[in-house]
């Protein structure tokens, strides 16, 4: 009984009172980060979802895993109780690439520094991150200058199959990469990045996938936006 009011009173006592100032300051870096990190997102991104609408969710993301940490921190209490949340709570979002799971685990991983107070570090591995980033589309900036990302959808009751998609590409294309490929009961929808030697040849491949069923759908996309669809 005594070890038990020992450890309570442990936890009672583990409660540390938050800079109000330092709070405030970290949480306008946190906003600050994660609005750059959404226009870095934006611009160097090659995720074909729409990337506007995904980098708006990373500045709330940040200052919220940055106030969770700040508080949890404070008392292990808290930090328990936070540990009994989580098996409570699920967390499900439509992530279909890799690279927007990439930049969620940055946003969370600024709000987990800010929340510790580790600004200067936090400050540092972002800035060379985003460094790497830019440095990175700098090498694949002149190969994708003459590719265009292509969404082939169709839908029952004649659903395209991707054998056939590829067949007709293969025909006009230079260049075929697929990228992402879901597929249900209902529906086929393919994503490719293509290149073309000339406009002629992306009309003819365009006639063709027609041909392939009354439920085809094709969408043509470079990195500023649609270009031509049906």
């Amino acid at each position: 009984m005594g070890k038990l009011q020992t450890f309570q009173q442990f936890l009672a006592s583990q409660g540390a009172e938050i800079p109000f100032l330092g709070f405030v300051i970290n949480l306008i870096i946190a906003a600050i980060l994660g609005y750059i990190l959404s226009l870095v997102y934006v611009k160097y991104g090659r995720s074909l979802s729409n990337r506007k609408d995904f980098a708006k969710n990373f500045i709330l993301l940040t200052m919220t895993t940055m106030l969770i940490i700040t508080i949890v921190k404070s008392s292990l209490a808290l930090s328990l109780g936070l540990v009994g949340a989580l098996s409570i709570v699920r967390f499900r979002a439509a992530i279909k690439e890799p690279e927007e799971l990439t930049y969620l685990f940055l946003a969370i991983s600024i709000g987990l520094g800010l929340g510790a107070d580790q600004w200067i570090i936090t400050l540092a591995a972002f800035f060379i991150i985003v460094g790497i980033i830019y440095l990175k589309s700098l090498s694949t900036r002149m190969e994708d200058n003459h590719n265009l990302y292509l969404t082939v959808n169709s839908h029952n009751p004649k659903k395209v199959e991707l054998n056939e998609i590829v067949t007709v590409l293969g025909k006009y294309c230079s260049l075929i990469n697929l990228k992402r490929f879901d597929e249900t009961k209902e529906m086929l929808e393919a994503s490719f990045l293509v290149e073309y030697e000339s406009f002629s040849q992306l009309n003819e491949s365009k006639r063709d996938l027609e041909k392939l069923g009354d439920s085809v759908r094709i969408t043509f996309l470079d990195n500023k936006g649609i270009i031509g669809a049906n």
